[in-house]
Protein backbone atom coordinates (compact mmCIF):
# COMPACT_ATOMS: atom_id res chain seq x y z
CA UNK A 1 0.00 0.00 0.00
CA UNK A 2 1.28 3.65 -1.00
CA UNK A 3 2.62 6.24 1.16
CA UNK A 4 1.69 9.46 1.07
CA UNK A 5 2.34 11.21 -2.31
CA UNK A 6 3.22 7.53 -3.65
CA UNK A 7 0.42 5.22 -6.22
CA UNK A 8 -0.04 3.65 -9.07
CA UNK A 9 -0.27 5.76 -12.23
CA UNK A 10 -4.12 6.57 -13.07
CA UNK A 11 -6.26 4.93 -15.27
CA UNK A 12 -9.73 5.09 -16.64
CA UNK A 13 -11.63 3.31 -18.47
CA UNK A 14 -14.35 4.43 -21.01
CA UNK A 15 -18.21 3.40 -19.78
CA UNK A 16 -20.08 6.40 -21.54
CA UNK A 17 -21.66 3.65 -23.92
CA UNK A 18 -23.81 2.37 -20.34
CA UNK A 19 -25.47 5.54 -20.89
CA UNK A 20 -29.23 4.88 -21.27
CA UNK A 21 -29.24 7.47 -24.35
CA UNK A 22 -25.87 9.81 -25.90
CA UNK A 23 -26.13 13.15 -24.85
CA UNK A 24 -24.62 15.76 -26.16
CA UNK A 25 -24.40 19.89 -25.25
CA UNK A 26 -25.47 21.83 -28.28
CA UNK A 27 -26.37 25.11 -30.03
CA UNK A 28 -24.67 27.47 -31.68
CA UNK A 29 -23.14 31.01 -30.31
CA UNK A 30 -25.31 31.06 -27.44
CA UNK A 31 -24.05 27.80 -26.26
CA UNK A 32 -20.20 28.25 -27.46
CA UNK A 33 -19.90 28.49 -22.75
CA UNK A 34 -21.95 26.78 -20.89
CA UNK A 35 -21.82 23.03 -20.92
CA UNK A 36 -22.39 21.90 -17.26
CA UNK A 37 -23.17 18.72 -14.80
CA UNK A 38 -24.63 18.35 -11.80
CA UNK A 39 -23.69 15.28 -9.85
CA UNK A 40 -25.56 14.42 -6.98
CA UNK A 41 -27.89 11.97 -4.96
CA UNK A 42 -31.27 12.75 -6.22
CA UNK A 43 -33.29 10.04 -4.03
CA UNK A 44 -30.93 9.28 -0.98
CA UNK A 45 -29.55 5.58 -1.70
CA UNK A 46 -26.13 7.22 -1.86
CA UNK A 47 -25.50 6.17 -5.31
CA UNK A 48 -24.29 9.71 -7.63
CA UNK A 49 -27.03 10.41 -10.18
CA UNK A 50 -25.88 12.97 -13.35
CA UNK A 51 -27.97 15.80 -14.21
CA UNK A 52 -26.32 16.67 -17.83
CA UNK A 53 -26.95 20.30 -19.39
CA UNK A 54 -28.06 20.37 -23.38
CA UNK A 55 -27.73 23.40 -24.66
CA UNK A 56 -30.54 23.85 -27.44
CA UNK A 57 -30.68 20.26 -27.27
CA UNK A 58 -32.51 18.22 -24.24
CA UNK A 59 -31.05 17.90 -20.70
CA UNK A 60 -31.13 14.69 -19.44
CA UNK A 61 -30.91 12.89 -15.46
CA UNK A 62 -29.06 9.87 -15.10
CA UNK A 63 -30.55 8.16 -12.43
CA UNK A 64 -27.63 5.53 -11.08
CA UNK A 65 -28.85 1.97 -10.37
CA UNK A 66 -25.88 0.27 -10.34
CA UNK A 67 -26.51 -0.82 -6.41
CA UNK A 68 -22.62 -2.21 -4.88
CA UNK A 69 -21.80 -3.27 -8.39
CA UNK A 70 -18.00 -2.53 -9.80
CA UNK A 71 -20.00 -1.80 -13.26
CA UNK A 72 -22.46 0.65 -13.77
CA UNK A 73 -25.77 1.28 -14.54
CA UNK A 74 -28.31 4.17 -15.12
CA UNK A 75 -31.73 4.52 -16.86
CA UNK A 76 -33.22 8.08 -17.33
CA UNK A 77 -35.00 10.02 -14.64
CA UNK A 78 -38.56 10.75 -14.63
CA UNK A 79 -39.84 13.92 -16.94
CA UNK A 80 -38.58 17.27 -15.75
CA UNK A 81 -40.10 20.79 -16.55
CA UNK A 82 -39.25 22.25 -19.93
CA UNK A 83 -35.62 22.67 -19.65
CA UNK A 84 -34.07 23.77 -22.84
CA UNK A 85 -31.43 26.19 -23.26
CA UNK A 86 -29.81 25.38 -20.67
CA UNK A 87 -26.25 26.13 -19.26
CA UNK A 88 -25.50 24.17 -16.46
CA UNK A 89 -26.70 23.40 -13.09
CA UNK A 90 -25.69 23.52 -9.34
CA UNK A 91 -27.21 20.79 -6.68
CA UNK A 92 -28.49 22.45 -3.38
CA UNK A 93 -31.39 22.44 -0.86
CA UNK A 94 -32.82 25.77 -1.07
CA UNK A 95 -35.37 24.90 1.31
CA UNK A 96 -33.92 23.00 3.87
CA UNK A 97 -36.09 19.72 3.88
CA UNK A 98 -33.44 17.51 3.68
CA UNK A 99 -33.88 17.05 -0.22
CA UNK A 100 -31.55 18.09 -3.13
CA UNK A 101 -33.08 21.04 -5.36
CA UNK A 102 -31.59 21.94 -8.59
CA UNK A 103 -30.71 25.43 -9.47
CA UNK A 104 -30.60 25.76 -13.39
CA UNK A 105 -28.90 27.87 -15.53
CA UNK A 106 -30.32 28.71 -18.89
CA UNK A 107 -30.31 31.40 -22.02
CA UNK A 108 -33.74 32.86 -20.67
CA UNK A 109 -35.29 32.29 -17.76
CA UNK A 110 -33.41 30.63 -14.69
CA UNK A 111 -34.95 27.89 -12.74
CA UNK A 112 -35.05 26.50 -9.08
CA UNK A 113 -36.42 22.87 -9.85
CA UNK A 114 -37.85 21.51 -5.94
CA UNK A 115 -36.64 17.51 -5.98
CA UNK A 116 -38.75 15.42 -4.26
CA UNK A 117 -35.94 13.19 -2.88
CA UNK A 118 -37.68 10.51 -5.28
CA UNK A 119 -35.00 12.33 -8.77
CA UNK A 120 -38.21 13.82 -9.47
CA UNK A 121 -38.26 17.87 -10.05
CA UNK A 122 -40.68 20.56 -10.45
CA UNK A 123 -40.51 23.88 -10.71
CA UNK A 124 -40.19 26.09 -7.51
CA UNK A 125 -38.82 29.58 -8.92
CA UNK A 126 -42.46 31.15 -8.37
CA UNK A 127 -42.99 29.81 -4.87
CA UNK A 128 -39.91 30.85 -3.52
CA UNK A 129 -40.24 34.16 -5.18
CA UNK A 130 -37.33 33.77 -7.72
CA UNK A 131 -37.27 36.02 -10.70
CA UNK A 132 -35.07 34.21 -13.41
CA UNK A 133 -34.57 36.99 -15.82
CA UNK A 134 -33.60 36.98 -19.02
CA UNK A 135 -30.27 36.95 -19.45
CA UNK A 136 -27.45 34.72 -20.84
CA UNK A 137 -26.48 32.73 -17.32
CA UNK A 138 -23.00 30.98 -17.18
CA UNK A 139 -22.22 31.33 -13.31
CA UNK A 140 -23.36 30.49 -10.08
CA UNK A 141 -22.77 30.02 -6.26
CA UNK A 142 -24.39 30.06 -3.32
CA UNK A 143 -23.96 30.81 0.49
CA UNK A 144 -25.90 31.29 3.76
CA UNK A 145 -26.04 34.43 5.42
CA UNK A 146 -26.24 35.08 9.17
CA UNK A 147 -29.50 33.27 9.90
CA UNK A 148 -31.24 33.20 6.76
CA UNK A 149 -33.37 30.44 6.21
CA UNK A 150 -32.79 30.61 2.48
CA UNK A 151 -29.53 30.61 0.79
CA UNK A 152 -28.16 34.02 -1.19
CA UNK A 153 -27.73 32.96 -4.53
CA UNK A 154 -25.14 35.01 -7.18
CA UNK A 155 -25.75 34.51 -11.04
CA UNK A 156 -23.21 35.11 -13.18
CA UNK A 157 -24.19 36.37 -16.79
CA UNK A 158 -22.69 36.75 -20.00
CA UNK A 159 -23.28 38.79 -23.01
CA UNK A 160 -26.66 41.35 -23.10
CA UNK A 161 -28.03 39.57 -26.06
CA UNK A 162 -30.15 42.99 -26.38
CA UNK A 163 -27.61 45.30 -26.73
CA UNK A 164 -27.40 46.06 -30.58
CA UNK A 165 -23.95 47.11 -30.01
CA UNK A 166 -22.96 43.98 -29.05
CA UNK A 167 -21.71 41.05 -28.32
CA UNK A 168 -18.18 42.81 -28.16
CA UNK A 169 -18.17 45.29 -24.79
CA UNK A 170 -21.28 44.13 -24.13
CA UNK A 171 -21.01 42.25 -21.07
CA UNK A 172 -24.75 42.04 -18.89
CA UNK A 173 -24.64 42.78 -15.17
CA UNK A 174 -24.48 39.73 -12.11
CA UNK A 175 -27.47 39.73 -9.73
CA UNK A 176 -27.23 38.99 -6.15
CA UNK A 177 -30.04 37.07 -4.77
CA UNK A 178 -30.98 37.91 -1.46
CA UNK A 179 -34.12 36.52 1.26
CA UNK A 180 -36.15 38.90 1.56
CA UNK A 181 -37.26 37.87 4.87
CA UNK A 182 -40.66 36.62 3.91
CA UNK A 183 -40.42 33.29 2.60
CA UNK A 184 -39.07 33.95 -0.70
CA UNK A 185 -36.42 36.21 -2.45
CA UNK A 186 -36.08 39.83 -2.88
CA UNK A 187 -35.71 41.19 -6.29
CA UNK A 188 -31.93 41.09 -7.33
CA UNK A 189 -29.56 43.06 -7.02
CA UNK A 190 -27.11 43.89 -9.86
CA UNK A 191 -23.95 43.63 -9.27
CA UNK A 192 -21.62 45.97 -11.50
CA UNK A 193 -20.20 46.14 -13.67
CA UNK A 194 -20.16 42.71 -15.57
CA UNK A 195 -17.25 41.54 -17.76
CA UNK A 196 -18.72 38.42 -18.73
CA UNK A 197 -18.77 35.92 -15.56
CA UNK A 198 -17.87 32.46 -16.70
CA UNK A 199 -17.70 30.97 -12.65
CA UNK A 200 -18.33 32.27 -9.43
CA UNK A 201 -17.56 30.80 -5.90
CA UNK A 202 -18.82 32.25 -2.14
CA UNK A 203 -15.63 31.54 -0.39
CA UNK A 204 -14.24 31.86 3.23
CA UNK A 205 -10.87 32.96 1.40
CA UNK A 206 -9.06 35.24 4.24
CA UNK A 207 -10.79 32.84 6.92
CA UNK A 208 -12.72 35.44 9.01
CA UNK A 209 -15.93 33.13 9.36
CA UNK A 210 -17.78 34.99 6.51
CA UNK A 211 -17.86 34.33 3.02
CA UNK A 212 -16.43 36.46 -0.36
CA UNK A 213 -18.25 36.14 -3.60
CA UNK A 214 -15.65 35.46 -6.21
CA UNK A 215 -15.94 36.35 -10.20
CA UNK A 216 -13.74 35.10 -12.96
CA UNK A 217 -14.41 36.88 -16.10
CA UNK A 218 -13.84 36.17 -19.81
CA UNK A 219 -11.34 39.09 -21.33
CA UNK A 220 -12.65 38.00 -24.72
CA UNK A 221 -16.14 40.30 -24.13
CA UNK A 222 -14.23 42.39 -21.37
CA UNK A 223 -15.60 45.85 -21.12
CA UNK A 224 -12.54 48.12 -21.20
CA UNK A 225 -10.33 47.91 -18.04
CA UNK A 226 -12.19 44.67 -16.89
CA UNK A 227 -10.78 42.24 -14.16
CA UNK A 228 -11.11 39.40 -12.28
CA UNK A 229 -13.60 40.63 -9.39
CA UNK A 230 -13.78 39.94 -5.53
CA UNK A 231 -16.85 41.03 -3.64
CA UNK A 232 -17.71 41.62 0.40
CA UNK A 233 -20.85 40.83 1.27
CA UNK A 234 -21.38 42.46 4.02
CA UNK A 235 -21.44 45.67 3.12
CA UNK A 236 -21.69 45.08 -0.32
CA UNK A 237 -18.28 46.46 -1.80
CA UNK A 238 -15.93 45.81 -4.61
CA UNK A 239 -12.30 44.55 -3.63
CA UNK A 240 -9.60 46.04 -5.11
CA UNK A 241 -5.53 46.54 -4.22
CA UNK A 242 -5.17 47.39 -0.57
CA UNK A 243 -7.68 44.44 0.29
CA UNK A 244 -5.41 41.29 -0.22
CA UNK A 245 -7.04 41.36 -3.68
CA UNK A 246 -5.09 42.70 -6.66
CA UNK A 247 -6.36 43.13 -10.23
CA UNK A 248 -5.91 40.03 -12.72
CA UNK A 249 -6.60 40.32 -16.58
CA UNK A 250 -7.14 37.11 -18.30
CA UNK A 251 -9.91 35.24 -20.18
CA UNK A 252 -11.15 33.67 -17.37
CA UNK A 253 -13.30 30.54 -17.68
CA UNK A 254 -13.69 28.84 -14.39
CA UNK A 255 -12.40 28.03 -10.87
CA UNK A 256 -11.64 25.50 -8.04
CA UNK A 257 -10.43 26.07 -4.59
CA UNK A 258 -8.66 23.68 -2.25
CA UNK A 259 -5.72 23.91 0.74
CA UNK A 260 -3.35 23.11 -1.02
CA UNK A 261 -0.01 23.98 1.52
CA UNK A 262 -1.95 22.63 4.38
CA UNK A 263 -1.97 26.14 5.69
CA UNK A 264 -5.75 26.25 6.54
CA UNK A 265 -6.12 28.98 3.45
CA UNK A 266 -8.33 27.80 0.35
CA UNK A 267 -5.64 27.93 -2.80
CA UNK A 268 -6.90 28.80 -6.16
CA UNK A 269 -7.01 27.41 -10.21
CA UNK A 270 -8.27 29.28 -12.65
CA UNK A 271 -8.72 28.15 -15.75
CA UNK A 272 -8.72 30.55 -18.91
CA UNK A 273 -7.73 30.95 -22.58
CA UNK A 274 -4.05 30.56 -22.80
CA UNK A 275 -2.51 30.31 -18.93
CA UNK A 276 -4.31 27.79 -16.49
CA UNK A 277 -3.01 29.89 -13.06
CA UNK A 278 -2.68 28.56 -9.96
CA UNK A 279 -2.47 31.65 -6.86
CA UNK A 280 -1.55 30.52 -3.52
CA UNK A 281 -3.38 31.78 -0.57
CA UNK A 282 -0.70 33.26 1.70
CA UNK A 283 -2.82 34.02 4.92
CA UNK A 284 -5.42 35.91 2.56
CA UNK A 285 -3.09 36.97 0.04
CA UNK A 286 -3.31 36.11 -2.88
CA UNK A 287 0.06 35.24 -5.11
CA UNK A 288 0.84 33.43 -8.08
CA UNK A 289 2.52 30.23 -8.03
CA UNK A 290 5.68 29.79 -9.27
CA UNK A 291 5.90 27.84 -12.93
CA UNK A 292 7.55 25.06 -10.81
CA UNK A 293 4.39 24.03 -9.38
CA UNK A 294 3.44 22.87 -13.13
CA UNK A 295 -0.06 24.29 -12.90
CA UNK A 296 0.06 26.54 -15.94
CA UNK A 297 -0.84 23.93 -18.67
CA UNK A 298 -0.94 26.42 -21.41
CA UNK A 299 -0.50 24.61 -24.48
CA UNK A 300 -1.99 21.16 -25.77
CA UNK A 301 0.42 18.54 -24.09
CA UNK A 302 0.27 15.85 -27.03
CA UNK A 303 -0.31 16.29 -31.03
CA UNK A 304 1.54 19.07 -33.13
CA UNK A 305 -0.88 21.73 -32.36
CA UNK A 306 1.39 24.45 -30.73
CA UNK A 307 -1.31 27.17 -30.02
CA UNK A 308 -2.62 28.16 -26.94
CA UNK A 309 -5.14 26.12 -24.89
CA UNK A 310 -8.69 26.96 -23.72
CA UNK A 311 -9.42 25.77 -19.99
CA UNK A 312 -13.01 25.88 -18.92
CA UNK A 313 -13.72 22.99 -15.75
CA UNK A 314 -11.31 22.91 -13.12
CA UNK A 315 -11.50 20.59 -10.34
CA UNK A 316 -9.16 19.34 -6.98
CA UNK A 317 -9.79 15.42 -6.30
CA UNK A 318 -7.31 12.52 -5.12
CA UNK A 319 -7.63 11.01 -7.94
CA UNK A 320 -5.43 7.86 -6.74
CA UNK A 321 -6.21 8.14 -2.95
CA UNK A 322 -2.45 8.91 -1.98
CA UNK A 323 -3.45 12.07 0.26
CA UNK A 324 -2.64 14.54 -1.98
CA UNK A 325 -5.40 16.58 -4.25
CA UNK A 326 -5.05 16.32 -8.42
CA UNK A 327 -6.48 18.46 -10.47
CA UNK A 328 -8.70 18.02 -13.45
CA UNK A 329 -8.80 20.81 -16.17
CA UNK A 330 -11.57 19.89 -19.38
CA UNK A 331 -9.78 22.20 -22.22
CA UNK A 332 -11.94 22.89 -25.97
CA UNK A 333 -11.49 25.00 -28.15
CA UNK A 334 -14.59 27.96 -28.27
CA UNK A 335 -15.38 27.00 -31.47
CA UNK A 336 -12.99 27.92 -34.77
CA UNK A 337 -11.35 30.38 -32.95
CA UNK A 338 -7.59 29.92 -35.04
CA UNK A 339 -5.37 32.18 -32.44
CA UNK A 340 -5.91 28.63 -29.76
CA UNK A 341 -5.46 25.02 -30.27
CA UNK A 342 -8.29 23.42 -31.78
CA UNK A 343 -7.13 19.42 -30.64
CA UNK A 344 -6.61 20.82 -27.41
CA UNK A 345 -6.68 17.57 -24.70
CA UNK A 346 -7.74 17.72 -21.59
CA UNK A 347 -5.71 17.81 -18.23
CA UNK A 348 -4.69 15.12 -15.41
CA UNK A 349 -2.09 16.58 -13.11
CA UNK A 350 -1.08 14.55 -10.48
CA UNK A 351 0.05 16.23 -7.54
CA UNK A 352 3.64 15.02 -6.35
CA UNK A 353 5.02 14.59 -2.61
CA UNK A 354 6.82 18.06 -3.41
CA UNK A 355 3.56 20.05 -4.64
CA UNK A 356 4.34 19.85 -8.23
CA UNK A 357 1.70 18.47 -10.61
CA UNK A 358 2.77 16.34 -13.54
CA UNK A 359 0.82 15.55 -16.64
CA UNK A 360 -0.60 11.73 -16.61
CA UNK A 361 -4.04 12.21 -19.09
CA UNK A 362 -2.63 10.34 -21.86
CA UNK A 363 -1.46 7.35 -19.83
CA UNK A 364 -4.83 7.69 -17.79
CA UNK A 365 -6.56 7.12 -21.68
CA UNK A 366 -8.71 10.66 -20.69
CA UNK A 367 -6.71 13.14 -22.81
CA UNK A 368 -9.83 13.41 -25.65
CA UNK A 369 -9.65 16.19 -27.88
CA UNK A 370 -13.32 17.22 -28.26
CA UNK A 371 -14.58 20.85 -27.02
CA UNK A 372 -14.89 19.91 -23.58
CA UNK A 373 -16.67 22.24 -21.73
CA UNK A 374 -18.06 20.99 -17.64
CA UNK A 375 -17.04 17.88 -16.16
CA UNK A 376 -17.30 16.10 -12.05
CA UNK A 377 -15.12 14.24 -9.78
CA UNK A 378 -17.39 11.56 -8.16
CA UNK A 379 -17.25 7.83 -7.11
CA UNK A 380 -20.14 6.69 -9.23
CA UNK A 381 -19.89 2.94 -8.42
CA UNK A 382 -18.73 3.56 -4.63
CA UNK A 383 -15.61 1.64 -4.45
CA UNK A 384 -13.61 4.63 -3.45
CA UNK A 385 -12.05 5.68 -6.41
CA UNK A 386 -13.12 8.92 -7.39
CA UNK A 387 -14.78 8.84 -11.46
CA UNK A 388 -14.96 11.46 -14.21
CA UNK A 389 -17.81 12.89 -16.26
CA UNK A 390 -17.03 15.06 -19.16
CA UNK A 391 -19.74 17.30 -20.98
CA UNK A 392 -18.29 18.24 -24.72
CA UNK A 393 -20.19 21.03 -27.50
CA UNK A 394 -21.43 18.90 -30.10
CA UNK A 395 -19.93 16.08 -28.84
CA UNK A 396 -21.08 12.83 -26.63
CA UNK A 397 -20.69 13.42 -23.28
CA UNK A 398 -18.16 11.18 -21.37
CA UNK A 399 -18.08 8.69 -18.40
CA UNK A 400 -14.88 7.49 -17.35
CA UNK A 401 -14.85 4.82 -14.43
CA UNK A 402 -11.30 5.13 -12.30
CA UNK A 403 -9.59 2.20 -12.17
CA UNK A 404 -6.07 2.96 -11.09
CA UNK A 405 -4.46 -0.10 -9.52
CA UNK A 406 -2.66 0.04 -6.22
CA UNK A 407 -4.41 2.94 -5.08
CA UNK A 408 -4.51 3.99 -1.34
CA UNK A 409 -7.25 3.77 1.31
CA UNK A 410 -9.72 6.31 1.48
CA UNK A 411 -12.55 7.66 3.41
CA UNK A 412 -15.67 9.99 3.11
CA UNK A 413 -17.24 12.56 5.16
CA UNK A 414 -21.10 13.93 5.02
CA UNK A 415 -21.83 17.22 7.01
CA UNK A 416 -25.45 17.80 8.38
CA UNK A 417 -27.21 20.02 10.27
CA UNK A 418 -31.18 20.84 11.55
CA UNK A 419 -33.13 23.92 9.85
CA UNK A 420 -31.77 25.64 7.29
CA UNK A 421 -28.51 25.26 4.80
CA UNK A 422 -29.00 21.22 6.03
CA UNK A 423 -25.49 20.58 4.26
CA UNK A 424 -23.62 22.66 6.15
CA UNK A 425 -22.47 24.89 3.30
CA UNK A 426 -19.43 26.85 5.07
CA UNK A 427 -17.91 24.41 7.17
CA UNK A 428 -14.60 22.95 7.64
CA UNK A 429 -13.34 20.22 7.59
CA UNK A 430 -10.15 19.94 9.48
CA UNK A 431 -7.89 16.54 8.78
CA UNK A 432 -4.98 15.87 11.02
CA UNK A 433 -2.58 12.96 8.99
CA UNK A 434 0.87 12.77 8.27
CA UNK A 435 2.55 15.64 7.10
CA UNK A 436 0.20 18.02 8.41
CA UNK A 437 -3.00 19.36 8.92
CA UNK A 438 -5.04 19.92 5.57
CA UNK A 439 -8.49 21.82 5.95
CA UNK A 440 -11.52 21.26 2.77
CA UNK A 441 -14.03 23.96 2.98
CA UNK A 442 -17.74 22.51 1.97
CA UNK A 443 -19.16 24.94 -0.72
CA UNK A 444 -21.48 25.28 -3.73
CA UNK A 445 -19.97 26.98 -7.13
CA UNK A 446 -16.99 27.17 -8.91
CA UNK A 447 -16.05 25.02 -12.20
CA UNK A 448 -17.57 25.98 -15.44
CA UNK A 449 -21.60 25.40 -14.75
CA UNK A 450 -20.93 22.38 -13.04
CA UNK A 451 -21.06 21.52 -9.56
CA UNK A 452 -21.32 18.40 -7.28
CA UNK A 453 -22.71 18.11 -3.34
CA UNK A 454 -21.71 14.99 -2.35
CA UNK A 455 -19.71 13.58 0.57
CA UNK A 456 -15.77 14.90 1.34
CA UNK A 457 -13.87 12.03 -0.55
CA UNK A 458 -10.39 12.21 0.91
CA UNK A 459 -7.82 9.86 -0.18
CA UNK A 460 -5.42 8.38 2.65
CA UNK A 461 -2.41 6.93 1.50
CA UNK A 462 -1.24 3.67 3.64
CA UNK A 463 -2.65 5.36 6.52
CA UNK A 464 -5.50 2.61 7.86
CA UNK A 465 -6.99 6.07 10.14
CA UNK A 466 -6.92 9.47 10.36
CA UNK A 467 -8.27 11.97 13.02
CA UNK A 468 -10.55 15.05 11.79
CA UNK A 469 -12.93 17.61 13.39
CA UNK A 470 -15.66 19.90 12.00
CA UNK A 471 -15.78 23.82 12.14
CA UNK A 472 -19.77 24.61 11.40
CA UNK A 473 -20.91 27.06 9.24
CA UNK A 474 -21.18 30.82 11.45
CA UNK A 475 -18.34 29.99 14.01
CA UNK A 476 -18.23 28.72 17.71
CA UNK A 477 -15.78 26.04 18.87
CA UNK A 478 -15.12 23.08 16.74
CA UNK A 479 -16.30 19.60 16.87
CA UNK A 480 -14.14 17.17 19.08
CA UNK A 481 -11.18 15.26 17.09
CA UNK A 482 -12.84 11.94 15.63
CA UNK A 483 -11.17 8.93 14.24
CA UNK A 484 -12.15 7.59 10.76
CA UNK A 485 -10.84 4.39 9.67
CA UNK A 486 -10.13 3.64 5.92
CA UNK A 487 -13.33 2.42 4.22
CA UNK A 488 -15.70 4.60 6.28
CA UNK A 489 -17.91 6.30 5.06
CA UNK A 490 -18.97 8.81 7.94
CA UNK A 491 -21.27 10.95 9.30
CA UNK A 492 -21.65 13.78 11.51
CA UNK A 493 -24.41 15.69 12.55
CA UNK A 494 -24.36 18.96 14.01
CA UNK A 495 -25.98 18.77 17.53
Amino acid sequence: MPSIGTAGDPLFRDVAGELPVEHVYSGGWEHFVGGGVAVFDCNGDTRPDIFAAGGEGPSHLFVNIAGQSAALEFQLGKALPDLTRVTGAYPIDIDGDGLSDLAVLRVGANMLLKGDGDCGFRDASAEWGFDGGNAWSTAFTATWEDQDSLPTLAIGNYVDRDDPDGPFEACDENALYRPSGEGGYAMPVPLEPGFCALSMLFSDWRREGVADLRISNDRHYYVKGGYEQMWRMSPLTALDTGDGWDRVSIWGMGIASADLERDGFPDVMLTSMGDQVLHLNREGRIMPAPFERGATAHRPHVGDDGRPSTGWHAEFGDIDNDGLLDLFIAKGNVDQMPSNAIHDPNNLLMQRADGAFVEASVAAGVATTARSRGAALADLNLDGRLDLVVINRRAPMEVWLNETEDSGNWATVDLSQSGANRDAIGAWLEIRREGGTEWRERTIGGGHVSGTLLPIHIGMGEAESLMLRVWWPGGGEPTAWISVAAGDRAEIVRE
